[in-house]
């Protein structure tokens, strides 16, 4: 998985961008799509509720268990072809997901979880070997973005197309966009397999991480375990803490909780708008300080909960654009990028594993909200704390000449 010459990788800068918005559409879409349906679902294999739940929470539990499986598939087929893997892997996953009764159900969701990990981890070497560096946080924020409106469309469109169709054929019908980036990546591996120089007969011995892209790793591990526990605690449990804490309804509360998803969008494009005229580590202590707002905000004036829903929403968009960003940035060459990418991901997944169910379990044993925000404010700061000072080293690292 050497890194392309030049001359391969601007051969189609405008078709790689378009190529990354597909595959973001498709990582998180599937997992979100069973939710507006699911008490459907529940009823009509007669699941228990926490089966149910595990139609949501399996996915993520994939991501931390089948990263090291991913970074093989990655290094075997290459960065395009893992792309593609992975797509016909979330195609798979969706129509057997859709296909028959519990067993098969829950086997589709590990399917498209574990494929989905495959595009998770390889993305960020997609990003670091075709998109100049100086435009690399742009495209991440795009890559960003995208991952939102994925999850957008399909929680806004399943339920209504489950009314028309059913709850299988609706969660089916997300396949075609799975269907539609495979092809497209297809075409896009043809040509970059015409650009790229003729393989070595022999391939090359594994070279090690840098010990500055390491260290930097690292830090980046802690600041993805912060923001991705802080985020699954906060999208599992901020519409039932605004009922029982503000009084709304359940519609009510869900609206004002979709902020926190809507406005990781304006993170996503804000977080290189920013780096462009600051040094890098201020654009992490900003989406930080939103981060860390979210908590305190609860905490000490629930009544704007709004506020604290829009500011978290833009600190865990810009959160992840910035890590993924950074990641691109600090790496030489794609294997180096796809073992990064891997271990900050397969850690951030194990910590996202346990956000919902330990806020959970605190708010059970205390009797209130308090405990479990004090919680998501500990993952914030470890975010926001390893996240400014990978920043800064990554500041003194000499970026990839792309």
């Amino acid at each position: 998985m050497a890194s392309l010459p030049t001359s391969a990788r601007t051969v189609m800068p405008w078709a790689v961008v378009v190529g990354v918005v597909l595959v973001a559409l498709n990582l998180r879409g599937p997992i979100v799509a069973p939710a507006p349906v699911l008490v459907t679902i529940r009823d009509d294999l007669g699941l228990s509720t926490t089966t149910a739940g595990f139609l949501t929470s399996l996915p993520v539990l994939c991501f931390a268990l089948a990263g090291p499986a991913a970074t093989r598939v990655i290094r075997r087929a290459g960065p395009e072809g893992a792309v593609v893997l992975c797509l016909l892997g979330v195609l798979l996953g969706t129509i057997v997901r859709s296909a028959g009764p519990t067993a098969l159900v829950l086997l589709g969701t590990v399917v498209i979880g574990a494929a989905i990990m495959v595009g998770n981890i390889v993305m960020p070497v997609i990003i670091r070997r075709d998109v100049p560096w100086r435009r690399a946080g742009v495209v991440t924020g795009l890559y960003t973005a995208s991952l939102n409106v994925g999850s957008m469309i399909t929680s806004l469109g399943t339920a209504p197309l489950a009314a028309v169709v059913g709850w299988r054929w609706a969660l089916a019908t997300w396949g075609v966009l799975a269907a539609a980036g495979a092809l497209y990546w297809r075409g896009l591996r043809r040509r970059h397999a015409a650009a790229a120089p003729p393989a070595p007969t022999e391939q090359a011995p594994a070279e090690p991480v840098s010990s500055s892209a390491a260290r930097i790793g690292w830090l980046l591990l802690i600041a993805f375990a912060g923001q991705s526990f802080a985020y699954y605690a906060v999208s599992a449990w901020l519409p039932t803490l605004l009922s029982d804490t503000r009084g709304l309804d359940a519609a009510a509360s869900g609206v004002t909780a979709s902020l926190f998803q809507i406005f990781a969008v304006a993170g996503a494009f804000g977080v290189p708008a920013l780096a462009a005229r600051a040094p890098g580590w201020v654009p992490v202590a900003v989406v930080g300080a939103c981060w860390v707002a979210l908590p305190i905000g609860l905490l000490v004036a629930p009544e704007a909960y709004i506020t604290w829903s829009i500011l978290g929403g833009v600190g865990q968009g810009g959160g992840f654009t910035a890590i993924l960003s950074i990641i691109a940035r600090v790496t030489r060459t794609d294997r180096e990028a796809a073992t990064v990418s891997a271990r900050v991901q397969t850690g951030g997944y194990v910590a996202a594993t346990f956000g919902a169910p330990l806020a959970g379990a605190l708010y059970s044993a205390t009797g209130g909200w308090s405990a479990p925000l004090v919680l998501v404010l500990a993952a914030a700061l470890a975010f926001t704390v390893a996240g400014v000072v990978a920043a800064l080293l990554a500041r003194r690292h000499h970026p990839v000449a792309h």
